[in-house]
């Protein structure tokens, strides 16, 4: 069995519905797929039903916002099968807000340099549950002012951290996500660690105890890189999964869903954690009804 444990929809920054994103990982001969829209499980039931539908095992899951504040950078936590994902519901609904009050300032900004209409930039966030930077410059290519949507122009605009029109805000510390993902039953694994340069961070929170898993498996690492994040993985008795973190037209470089997975053996971890977590859930809600 292999599954893709890392990918997008239009509730987030994806450009493919649920749907369409279930049917290709059929298509691909997925068995697993866990749909990681950033700070949102709204996916989960509409998944489930379409995962019966296709053939396709669904893994709840959700990729939450975190900062380190230490090193002063942003952290992404992939979050699986949370056995109380009603407690993550506040922090989420806080990283959407800070997402899209940054969004909003960078829409101000675009404006200020390009004649094109704010609403441009809403049309194509119908469904998300945020509004994101590929949104505006979407606008900006159908405006004719850019003509892809990574290159001269976006690096001008949001190249991080000296872009023009660039906003960001601290999100959530990553210490208390992780607190909280686990607090809600659920498996935490620090996504892409080479991505954002949380290498140290990786070794300061598995050595803290607070990861469950590594994602080694992803385009942003090196043949080599991904070798050594799972020998990390092995050493420290982490799950080590692999995902393609892919967004459709929104990705950055050229990745489909099932360029990188998650293998039988490391699914099978991940299954008897989760397991293992939703005993615990169970046994914890019997105690506190007697």
């Amino acid at each position: 069995m292999t599954g893709d444990l890392h990918c997008h929809t239009t509730l987030s920054d994806g450009s493919l519905g649920i749907e369409e994103v279930i049917a290709q990982a059929k298509r691909m001969g997925l068995d697993f797929l866990a749909i990681t829209d950033h700070d949102t499980l709204s996916s989960s039931s509409r998944a489930q039903i379409l995962g019966e539908r296709y053939g396709v095992k669904i893994i709840p899951a959700v990729e939450l916002s975190a900062w380190d504040k230490k090193r002063d950078q942003k952290v992404h936590i992939l979050c699986y099968a949370p056995q109380k994902p009603q407690r993550l519901e506040g922090l989420c609904l806080k990283s959407c807000r800070i997402r899209t009050e940054c969004a909003k300032d960078m829409i101000e900004k675009v404006c200020e340099r390009y004649p094109i209409p704010k609403d441009a930039v809403m049309h194509y966030t119908k469904g998300s549950k945020s509004i994101y930077k590929q949104h505006i410059m979407r606008a900006l290519v159908n405006y004719g002012y850019a003509t892809e949507l990574y290159g001269y122009v976006n690096d001008k605009l949001f190249s991080y951290p000296k872009g023009e029109c660039l906003v960001t805000r601290e999100y959530p510390d990553v210490n208390f996500v992780l607190d909280l993902i686990h607090s809600s039953k659920g498996v935490a694994v620090l996504a892409h660690p080479h991505m954002f340069g949380n290498i140290e961070l990786m070794h300061e929170l598995a050595e803290a105890g607070k990861l469950d898993g590594v994602e080694c498996w992803h385009y942003s690492a090196t043949p080599i890189q991904q070798a050594a994040l799972k020998k990390f993985a092995d050493d420290h008795g982490l799950i080590a999964t692999g995902g393609s973190d892919f967004h459709g037209l929104y990705n950055s470089t050229m990745t489909h869903i099932g360029s990188y997975t998650t293998d039988d053996e490391e699914l099978d971890k991940l299954f008897k954690l989760i397991s293992a977590n939703a005993k615990k859930a169970k046994k914890n809600e019997a105690a506190a009804s007697v």
